[in-house]
């Protein structure tokens, strides 16, 4: 059972930076492609980055291309997002989800609780 919880969210001035980090306490974590979403008020969830079991990454929206990075530690069980050069336009709650499949697939069916990222100017 894939069980996720991230932390590291917080308030941050615009231009800093923050780590987000999501455990799997499940048992699937080393076979399982991991992802970032992000909603914001009165917006949709999209789609951040993604990891795959082998380590493969990519990264979504091109508004975050360059200034965040995903990865993930198999040992710890645990995927990272740095975010750097953050910008108001980043504050969101930031989901880790997880998905028994290929990179770029979207079935995406385990979430954690989400961890709010408010960007100050």
């Amino acid at each position: 059972q894939v069980q996720l919880g991230e932390s590291g969210g917080g308030l941050v001035q615009a231009g800093g930076s923050l780590r987000l980090s999501c455990v799997d306490s499940g048992r699937t974590f080393s076979s399982s492609t991991m992802g970032w979403f992000r909603q914001s008020p009165g917006k949709e969830r999209e789609f951040v980055a993604a990891v795959s079991w082998r380590g493969a990454s990519t990264v979504g929206e091109d508004s975050v291309k360059g200034r965040f990075t995903i990865s993930r530690d198999t040992a710890k069980n645990t995927v990272y997002l740095q975010m750097n050069s953050l910008k108001p336009e980043d504050t969101a709650v930031y989901y880790c989800a997880a998905l028994s499949g290929p990179l770029h697939a979207s079935h995406y069916g385990h979430w954690g609780q989400g961890t709010p990222v408010p960007v100050s100017s």
